[in-house]
């Protein structure tokens, strides 16, 4: 903690309660508690769940460190992590005056603002040599123009890995009749042994890596398929090649993304910004196209309808706001007071676009099922119908895959599992673009298009019934008219 500057009121408390806590959970949220903390305090409960309390004392300028529950192997120094690692090992805790003045001089940079760190005392050395004992450290608290500043570093042992919550607590303001402003800044360095990305993050650079090169694959062989069946394709054909070659540079981005986190702790700016751009491309032909093989468009019809185009009209610009919202997540961090409202937006459009695009597939099996018992052509109409029934099977099970049993998955496995949520997406996504494909081939043996061409033959077909028909009527009205114009002349 950089800098903490609190209120007047919150200052003059002799209660130490203002603090952090340290708590380990199983779900993969920001917030394990509420918000506003309105009846008790959450420093001063004693028979909570396990957690690591960081109480900070402005009056005796120290922060107290105090443990609740099962004792679990947690290593708490003073100080920043060491810098330099023996092997990716747990590092060692600052025993001599040497090695914690670097600490400090660590945190003084970090910090940015005039004035030295605080000087370390007797009492807090001893407390270093027995530091395994947590309830009884105190770190110093150190105090530069009316703001204070610490700092900490937390060895996790392999028995106590998981998934950990640091939060911030003032219990000056859980009376809503008593609010006292505070300005807080807190850095944290967080860092496994093989890199800076989480145990369920860690797997996602060479999946993302592995399943680009299968949508790479699958665009390539399905533009030679345009190239040898040039006769019947059409352009939807071709926005469906690129949507594939889009979400291809996509997860190559997001995979190059990770791995510059993984290794640098940051991403490269002009890598994060090529990945969102080729994400909200993707996001927007994914549903564009789906929504226009649904109407048929360009397979059996040349024209969109009035509420078909309204329907775009409403889908695209939602796509977008999406799209938005998860680049403001991902280029958040989870804590911030805006993540969950942006998430909330993006589940809420993400909802709406996945149920908007059913729309043009029921409106053509509807249109369809009244047209088979009134044009006359049954048979053909019910081999469309039938096609728009499978399609419309297959977009319910992408969306009911993707979203209700991919979220159900992260929720439920172990946090070092969650990345099987992301290939359960990805899997399901690559699999619904081939069953898409080869229902949508540009082939000639391919039902769905030999329909346009079986009812021109029909109309052909009805249309030389016709002239022959009108030819037999007039050669007879002719003959008639010889035979009376013969009998006349008699």
């Amino acid at each position: 903690m950089s800098r903490l500057h609190l209120g007047l009121g919150s200052a003059k408390q002799e209660k130490p309660w203002v603090g952090f806590s340290l708590s380990r959970t199983r779900i993969r949220e920001a917030l394990s508690y509420p918000g506003k903390e309105s009846h008790n305090c959450t420093l001063e409960q004693n028979g909570a769940e396990p957690r690591i309390l960081f109480l900070i004392d402005v009056i005796k300028k120290r922060v107290q460190v105090r443990k609740l529950g099962e004792p679990k192997k947690l290593q708490i120094y003073s100080g920043l992590i060491p810098e330099v690692q023996n092997g990716g090992s747990d590092p060692k805790p600052a025993d001599d005056n040497k090695d914690q003045a670097a600490a400090n001089k660590g945190t003084e940079a970090q910090q940015g603002a005039p004035g030295k760190g605080p000087e370390k005392t007797e009492g807090e050395a001893k407390q270093r040599d027995s530091s395994h004992k947590v309830e009884d450290l105190v770190l110093d608290l150190g105090s530069v123009n009316d703001s204070y500043n610490f700092s900490f570093h937390v060895v996790i042992g392999s028995e106590a890995e998981g998934l950990y919550n640091l939060n911030f607590h003032n219990c000056h303001n859980k009376a809503p009749a008593n609010q006292m402003p505070y300005d807080i800044t807190v850095m944290i360095r967080e860092k496994n042994p093989d890199g800076y990305l989480s145990a369920a993050e860690i797997p996602l650079i060479k999946l993302y890596l592995v399943m680009s090169a299968c949508f790479l694959v699958a665009a390539t062989v399905w533009v030679y398929f345009l190239c040898q069946h040039k006769f019947s394709v059409f352009k939807i054909h071709w926005l469906m090649a690129a949507l594939a070659y889009t979400k291809a540079l996509s997860l190559l981005f997001h995979s190059i993304n990770y791995y510059f986190i993984n290794t640098e702790g940051h991403p490269i700016e002009s890598l994060a910004v090529m990945y969102f751009v080729t994400h909200l491309l993707k996001g927007a032909l994914l549903f564009i196209t789906i929504a226009l093989i649904g109407t048929g468009w360009a397979f059996i019809k040349y024209i969109l309808s009035d509420k078909e185009k309204k329907l775009f009209v409403i889908v695209i610009p939602l796509q977008v706001l999406a799209n938005v919202a998860y680049i403001i997540i991902e280029s958040s961090e989870e804590g911030s007071s805006d993540y969950a409202s942006w998430k909330q937006i993006l589940f809420l459009v993400d909802l709406l676009c996945c149920g908007a695009i059913l729309f043009p597939v029921v409106w053509s099996i509807r249109h369809l099922q009244e047209a088979s018992s009134t044009d006359g052509k049954a048979a053909t109409n019910l081999a469309k119908l039938k096609l728009f029934r499978h399609y419309y099977v297959m977009v319910v099970c992408y969306i009911y895959f993707s979203r209700v049993i991919a979220i159900l998955l992260k929720f439920t496995v172990p946090f070092q599992w969650q990345w099987l949520y992301e290939l359960l997406v990805e899997v399901s996504t690559l699999v619904f673009f081939i069953l898409t494909g080869y229902k949508f081939r540009p082939a000639s043996n391919n039902p769905y298009l030999q329909l346009p061409q079986e009812d021109e033959e029909d109309e052909e077909e009805l249309q030389m019934n016709q002239v022959v028909t009108e030819a037999g009527v007039h050669e007879g009205l002719s003959k008639l008219k010889k035979s009376r114009v013969a009998r006349e002349a008699v």
